[in-house]
């Protein structure tokens, strides 16, 4: 009797109760078997608005790299082009002119030709020499060798013996011109004449035998500025066991830097000097 008693007295079950008890166990918090469904359902990992805020990243991202490449190349044309100015700049000191010559100094154009000769014949005359080189180039890349003038020391085909060397400095304006003979001795055949040579303008090239025996012609001059050497091309090599003479006329700048022939400053009683 006293079961059943206990039994009468548990309150009667509610079909929201038994909706309630079978949301509880499937994890839904309570909440009704439709709302739990639309819940548990799938969601798209992205909405539109998302997609297209990833278009407009992805876009910026872009624009900014095509920038960044198109500053990059215009820096690179213009550092080319200064290189070139430069170059072209290079020549004979100007009177008044006491800066530094950028680079190595070229020959201007139509040097040692005779006056009156048209400007595009000197023109003509620098491409046929950029083509000669560019063939005695290939030449020696066929050969699997470096040329005499890109080598990091000079060659030891010519030994040299003895050097006269004229200077005269003019100090109004800091330059200064040379006149060099080395007398050589030829070791090894060779048409080629490789010594150092920077920021200089070199007005003339002569290569002798001795005072009595003629001149070996100078096919052609040029500076190798990777190595800071200056070359003088023969139209024949020279001898072995015979010494030759080479006289070159030259003139610079008297640097204001630590470099070849510079010029420096002290101060006494308060004066500059």
């Amino acid at each position: 009797m006293a079961l059943e008693e206990k039994r009468e007295k548990r309150p009667p079950v509610t079909p929201m109760m038994i909706e309630e008890e079978a949301s509880l166990r499937n994890g839904s918090r309570g909440l009704p078997p439709g709302s739990w469904a639309e819940a548990a359902g799938p969601r798209p990992r992205t909405t539109e608005r998302h997609i297209a805020v990833h278009k407009r990243l992805v876009l910026g991202f872009a624009v900014s790299i095509l920038a960044l490449l198109a500053v990059t190349m215009i820096a690179v044309l213009l550092s080319v082009r200064f290189e070139e100015c430069g170059a072209a700049a290079d020549g004979p000191p100007r009177a008044g002119g006491n800066g530094s010559l950028s680079g190595v100094a070229r020959q201007p154009h139509g040097a040692g030709q005779p006056p009156g000769r048209p400007e595009e014949d000197a023109r003509g005359g620098e491409a046929a020499e950029e083509e000669e080189e560019e063939e005695e180039e290939e030449e020696w890349q066929r050969r699997r060798e470096l040329p005499p003038w890109a080598r990091p020391r000079l060659p030891r085909h010519l030994r040299p013996l003895h050097y006269n060397l004229m200077l005269t400095a003019f100090m109004e304006n800091f330059t200064f011109s040379g006149e060099v003979n080395v007398q050589l001795e030829v070791r090894n055949a060779s048409r080629y004449i490789v010594l150092h040579a920077h920021r200089m303008h070199i007005e003339a090239v002569r290569v002798a035998e001795d005072k009595l025996a003629g001149g070996v012609r100078v096919a052609r001059t040029f500076f190798y500025p990777q190595t800071q050497v200056f070359v003088v091309v023969l139209n024949r090599s020279l001898e072995v066991q015979r010494s030759y003479n080479l006289k070159i006329i030259y003139n610079a700048l008297i640097e204001n830097e630590l470099l070849g022939f510079f010029r420096s400053s002290y101060v006494l009683h308060g004066e500059r000097r």
